[in-house]
């Protein structure tokens, strides 16, 4: 009786270490916890620095102009003499010039006048935006409206701000030019006792520093050579050019971060701007892209990015959506089920498939609705032979 009990003891006993020899080893894995908060989906593109408004100084009819004396990064006022200037009138041609300087006055006069007009339109609309930005918070004070609304009255009142100011420039420019063109009639026959004509000064239409000296030595030039740029150096814009799939997302006012520029912070701003035109790129691959150009405000305080300037390059990244609080895993831990998308939920060392819906997802990290909740561990990098139910452990 004693030999059946060992006998059928060693037989348990044999099958259990040819169970325990046969039994698949568990897989190893990785894993990552889910976890709660900010969630940012962003456009990322190189851009590059630009001054909001430039001023070419030209020669207003053809002459010989004095050696400049002027350098690059040197600041001139308004009005100030930036180049000397001698008109050019052979004795054949003095009345035909005069009537052609005439005919340019008179064009300058209409723009001149058409500059007034668009400080007139860019007055108006910056009436109306304060009227409605007036009305939208007495109306949000009174809960008629959100207060979320008055952010767009506020950046609509800026921004028409900013073009009344450049519209001013650009009558101010032209009104230098008219007055550039009359000074250059007014002395066209006015000739020295040494039978010179009488030299006059080109001066700057606004203050700002000199970008550019096409026209550094004493010569001959003619009716509209440039002779040097002018610009605002602390009036600094970037321009990006991105895939119009992405432009479609961003609209003006959306927030904007600047790295990489050559300064230690990170930049702030806001795009301003998506330009209505697209243009066909070919990317470094050769595939032709649609991209449109997006111009973004530097909203960083200027004494951050003083050592920015005209044509310097930034690495932008356009938040294109954030929300607050949001339950995220990495992308890593994702795989296609059908048309939804799945992963494996780490749940006392078995390997648990799990079906969610994702809402969004960047480059590292995806924004999950529902199905998960913080500090849930899944597995990243799932193997493909991996199944439901299957026994895991972590490295």
């Amino acid at each position: 009786m004693k030999r059946k009990v060992w006998i059928g003891i060693v037989g348990l006993l044999v099958l259990a270490l040819l169970g325990w020899a046969f039994m698949p080893t568990p897989a190893e894995v990785e894993i990552a916890a889910v976890t709660q908060g900010r969630f940012e989906r962003s456009v990322q593109e190189d851009g590059k620095t630009r001054l909001r408004d430039r001023y070419v100084v030209s020669a207003p009819l053809a002459g010989r102009v004095a050696r400049i004396l002027l350098k690059q990064g040197d600041t001139v006022m308004r009005d100030a003499p930036v180049a000397t200037f001698w008109p050019v009138a052979p004795a054949l041609l003095d009345e035909r010039t005069r009537a052609e300087q005439s005919a340019r006055i008179g064009a300058m006069q209409a723009s001149v006048a058409r500059a007034q007009a668009n400080v007139g339109r860019a007055g108006a609309a910056l009436d109306q935006a304060q009227a409605e930005l007036k009305r939208s918070e007495a109306l949000a004070q009174q809960g008629f409206v959100s207060p979320n609304q008055n952010e767009t009255g506020r950046l609509a009142v800026r921004l028409r701000e900013k073009e009344l100011e450049s519209a001013r420039q650009e009558e101010a420019a032209a009104r230098h030019e008219l007055e550039q063109s009359r000074v250059a009639l007014r002395q066209f026959s006015q000739i020295t006792p040494g039978g010179r004509q009488r030299a006059y000064d080109v001066k700057a239409p606004v203050s700002g520093k000199v970008l550019k000296v096409q026209q550094q030595s004493e010569g001959i030039v003619m009716a509209g050579t440039p002779i040097m740029e002018l610009g605002d150096p602390t009036q600094l814009e970037v321009v990006v050019d991105i895939l119009t799939e992405d432009a479609a997302q961003i609209k003006p006012g959306t927030a904007v971060q600047l790295s990489n520029w050559g300064g230690p912070d990170v930049l702030t701003g806001q795009v301003r701007l998506i330009e209505p035109a697209a243009f066909t790129k070919v990317s470094a691959l050769g595939v032709e892209e649609q991209r449109v150009n997006a111009i973004i405000d530097i909203t960083s305080p200027p004494e951050k990015w003083q050592a920015l300037g005209d044509g310097f390059k930034v690495d932008v990244r356009v938040l294109v959506q954030v929300v607050e609080n949001a339950v995220m895993i990495p992308v890593s831990a994702l795989f296609p089920v059908g048309a939804r998308s799945g992963l494996f939920v780490l749940d006392k060392g078995h390997a648990r498939l799990k079906e969610i819906e994702v809402a969004a997802r960047n480059g590292a990290l995806a924004w999950v609705k529902t199905g998960l909740t913080k500090d849930t561990q899944v597995i990243v990098y799932p193997d493909t032979k991996l199944k439901d139910g299957d026994r895991v452990k972590t490295r």
